[in-house]
């Protein structure tokens, strides 16, 4: 079975904000488990439903997980929401909808969020740095906002011209190679 795509910028539906899970599903199952496999594929620590096109509050993490021989522990969190945020702390990030781009954010230094499981289980968790952090950047793309939205407007208007750029050429090369004229 072939992989689900990764939405990238600038395409529309990472704007979108995404809708509460009102229950779970074999389908909101089947959803994780193709999402967990993106995640490890990419490779990345987090993925949010809206970037595989699916518009519903739904994340998948692993954290502890380095590369393809280490060992995974990946999370699913439903529903999540941050309840409280503390401190601040600057991190570099990246994202899988975000291509060749990295940036200093700012984000909360500590954060409390709750979320249930696929059993309907729920939790509290206080996270500190890069969990916080990517716990803030996937809840991010759940109400359509990705880190580059978070970063100056200087930045993120030359990261836009360049990938447009990158869009363009790659489109005239998929042309010229399909034998289009």
């Amino acid at each position: 079975m072939a992989l689900r795509p990764v939405l990238q910028f600038p395409d529309p539906r990472l704007k979108r904000r995404s809708l509460a899970v009102a229950e779970i599903t074999d389908e909101i199952r089947e959803l994780a488990q193709d999402m967990i496999d993106v995640m490890y594929d990419e490779p990345g620590i987090g993925l949010a439903a809206p970037q595989v096109g699916e518009a519903i509050r739904l994340v998948v993490m692993d954290m502890d997980w380095t590369d393809e021989e280490g060992e995974k522990s990946p999370r699913v969190i439903v529903n999540p929401e941050i309840l409280e945020r503390e401190g601040s702390i600057t991190w570099s990030e990246g994202c899988l909808s975000v291509p060749d781009f990295q940036s200093e954010v700012e984000r909360a230094e500590r954060v409390r969020v709750r979320y249930t499981d696929l059993d309907g289980n729920e939790f509290t968790e206080e996270c500190e740095e890069l969990r916080a952090v990517c716990f803030q950047h996937e809840v991010d793309h759940l109400d359509g906002v990705l880190f580059i939205d978070r970063i100056s407007r200087l930045k993120r208007s030359l990261y836009a011209k360049r990938r447009k750029k990158m869009l363009k050429l790659e489109e005239e090369e998929g042309g010229a190679q399909s034998g289009a004229v």
